[in-house]
């Protein structure tokens, strides 16, 4: 790899480099006839609490202007860094960069918000032509000689700088970052990776649009009652509801999630409407027409190979790997493939299981991935006497919220909540929070935007609004999104035993948000390695069910009447059930991520190869079980080809060892303890990125991780 030119720092005029592209930057995204700068509330701090974007006043031709600002600020604030003719320093250099581009951070922080929550064909548009854009500013930082030369110096001498612990992370960060970004590339490999991340910034947004398109698109229309036995009225209504604004009154229509799997298919008695369900997921993004995403697979899948090979990685894969916690690809590879064959068993155990009661019933069939849960559920109704639609009355979304992911949290941390019904975010369903530390001290916001709707992706996810920060002197404020389906009007939102295990993890990342106790905003709460962000949130999950927590929660919506002992113990008997089918589908997903990425550019299938590239992938790694398909198809997966996750998810296993593990500790140390809580926000909660991932994971454990409560959790000893 070509050495990065050490000329003395005054000799270079890349401030007046910098100044012009600040100019055409501008002048590429201005539009005319925009609002003066004074009326564009993204150009200014936010006056409200908590500095709590003003959501109420932000329109969609804000966003175009503020980005043109924004980056010209920041590219003139790296200018006057470079050109800076003192020695540098951490705080002239490094701090320095963490103060840049306020304004576009603002800017892009809200669009991002809505883009993902609340989005509309304006900001649609303008995310597909931002994307490159931003692309292109992101590498004119840091494929900047002069401010490299500056970090290198600094790195250089690191050892003698006498910094801080976080101080001299923030240092080696940085430095890595840029490294890891291009920065020691000679000039034409320079212009060749601008290239590549301009163009897979825009593919990126193109298979995230026509995922959400093709899903709000989707549509399994019905013609008669009948043919929708089993579900609730409360479902059924909803499918008229849909099919009626679909220009279908008098049919029923039942739309799709972004998974594999869709919730109907636990209920519909009707076989060939499971059928035809199943059959629309699975065939999502490889149909043809304007929502076929195997050619953006296809060019992804190489380009992000090209890319790592120009920067010195075998592959995609290794580049992304290289700083999270697992570190290598023989790591994550070994981690998956060690669970496939027992998970695989278990699943087809099973399956045999189920197949025992479509026999029993001369269904004369054999169970494939439409029947799985439905006849799972019997299953469950055979051998614990329950089934999951018993839960729904006791789990009330304000109720669980409140009396359950909140009250455990009091108990904790000693955190407490009051709703700020005055404080508006982005759309009239979402609740506002303020939160307060034990001594009544202000801690953080809290938004919660709950309820699924065709302008927001598809999952569950927080995001951190305004993030922590003592050297800006901002306190969080962090919103949790999830995708529950609105009731009709005046019924209650009931929740599924797993929508109730999501509220708690969701949380578990609005916890590390809001615990967040660093000085520098590079290191806020969940600013830590892919792989380990999901630990903390699903340590949390544990307090679904923790009998304290659930038994002040779990309360019938219409009598207050609390689930009942017997239905309690069944809940805790069937924890093990089924976990042969959810490890199968997540490792399947996972294997398909790394066979994505682990791949040469030349090894890369065109588009008329990816489903055969996926089924060889799955057959090759022992999960081809027909009956149990990934979680998601590589042609809706967007974890991986749009959301972050591209190598990276394994990371919810991974950090499902660290959970599990923790939990055991939890648990043998008293459970539900301020005590607990309060060591776990101090060694691990509050640190952010600010340390190494694993030795804060030992500060809280005191020990290495041990997979063992993992594979007893899930029933894979």
């Amino acid at each position: 790899m070509p050495k990065s030119p050490l000329l003395p720092l005054v000799r270079r005029p890349a401030h007046r480099t910098l100044l012009l592209a600040a100019l055409t930057f501008a002048l590429s995204v201005r539009m005319p006839a925009q609002p003066p700068a004074p009326s564009n509330p993204l150009l200014t701090e936010s006056t409200l609490p908590y500095q709590l974007p003003p959501f109420a006043q932000i329109k969609n031709e804000h966003f175009a202007p503020a980005f043109a600002q924004g980056m010209a600020e920041e590219l003139q604030e790296i200018a006057a860094l470079t050109a800076n003719p003192a020695a540098p320093t951490l705080e002239n250099t490094v701090v320095a960069l963490e103060r840049s581009g306020a304004t576009l951070k603002r800017a892009t922080g809200v669009f991002g918000i809505l883009t993902g929550a609340d989005t509309n064909p304006t900001l649609q548009k303008l995310e597909r032509e931002m994307a490159g854009k931003f692309a292109a500013h992101r590498d004119a930082i840091r494929l900047n000689p002069a401010l490299f030369a500056r970090l290198q110096t600094l790195h250089t001498a690191r050892a003698s700088l006498a910094l801080d612990p976080e101080s001299d992370r923030l240092l080696d960060r940085y430095y890595k970052d840029f490294v890891r970004g291009g920065a020691k590339l000679g000039e034409a490999d320079k212009t060749k990776l601008r290239a590549l991340n301009a163009e897979l910034a825009k593919l990126s947004t193109e298979f995230s649009q026509r995922v959400l398109h093709e899903i709000n698109a989707s549509l399994v229309f019905v013609a008669t009652r009948e043919e929708l036995a089993g579900l609730p009225d409360a479902a059924v209504a909803a499918a008229a509801a849909a099919a009626k604004a679909a220009g279908r009154d008098g049919q029923f229509a039942l739309g799709l999630t972004n998974t594999s799997g869709q919730p109907p298919l636990t209920r519909l008695t009707n076989r060939a409407v499971r059928e035809r369900l199943m059959q629309a997921s699975l065939a999502r993004g490889s149909r043809g027409g304007e929502f076929d995403t195997r050619a953006t697979v296809a060019a992804l899948a190489r380009l992000r190979a090209e890319r790592a090979q120009l920067l010195g990685y075998a592959t995609h894969a290794a580049l992304q790997l290289e700083e999270q916690t697992a570190r290598t690809v023989d790591t994550v590879n070994r981690l998956l493939t060690q669970l496939a064959a027992p998970a695989v068993a278990n699943a087809r155990k099973e399956a045999a299981d189920m197949q025992a009661i479509v026999d029993r019933e001369n269904g004369g069939f054999t169970v494939a991935a439409c029947d799985w849960d439905l006849y799972s559920e019997k299953v469950r109704q055979a051998r614990y006497a329950f089934d999951e639609s018993q839960l729904r009355p006791y789990y009330e979304l304000r109720r669980v919220l409140v009396d359950g992911v909140f009250y455990a949290a009091t108990k904790l941390y000693g955190i407490t909540f009051q709703e700020r019904p005055d404080l508006k975010g982005y759309h009239p369903d979402m609740l506002t929070f303020e939160v307060f530390n034990a001594d009544g001290s202000p801690l953080a916001l809290f938004l919660g935007d709950f309820y699924a709707r065709p302008t927001k992706r598809g999952g569950a996810w927080a995001n951190a609004y305004v993030p922590q920060s003592g050297l800006l002197g901002t306190k969080p404020v962090i919103g949790n999104h999830l995708n529950i389906p609105r009731p009709p009007a005046g019924e209650p939102t009931l929740l599924t035993h797993d929508e109730v295990n999501t509220l708690f993890h969701e949380f578990g990342h609005a916890l590390h948000g809001m615990f967040s106790a660093v000085k520098y905003p590079r290191f806020a709460g969940t600013s830590v390695p892919r792989d380990f962000v999901e630990y903390p949130s699903q340590v949390n999950e544990m307090w679904a069910t923790w009998p304290e927590v659930l038994t002040h929660y779990a309360k019938h919506y219409q009598t207050g009447a609390p689930l009942p002992p017997a239905l309690l113990a069944k809940v805790a008997a069937a924890a093990k059930f089924n976990q042969g089918f959810k490890t199968t589908e997540y490792l399947a997903a996972a294997l398909l991520d790394q066979a994505w990425h682990q791949l040469k550019p030349d090894e890369v299938p065109g588009p008329d190869g990816v489903l055969a590239f996926e089924a060889a992938a799955l057959k090759k790694a022992g999960v081809d079980f027909a009956p149990v398909p990934p979680r998601y198809r590589s042609t809706y997966f967007s974890h991986a080809f749009a959301g972050g996750y591209s190598a990276g998810y394994y990371s919810y296993l991974w950090s499902e060892v660290l959970d599990a593990h923790s939990v055991d500790w939890i648990t043998s140390h008293g459970g539900l303890t301020r005590q607990n809580g309060d060591h776990f926000r101090a060694t691990l909660l509050s640190r952010g990125g600010s340390d190494e991932a694993m030795t804060l994971f030992r500060n809280f454990t005191g020990a290495e991780p041990d997979i063992k409560p993992l594979l007893r959790r899930r029933g894979l000893e």
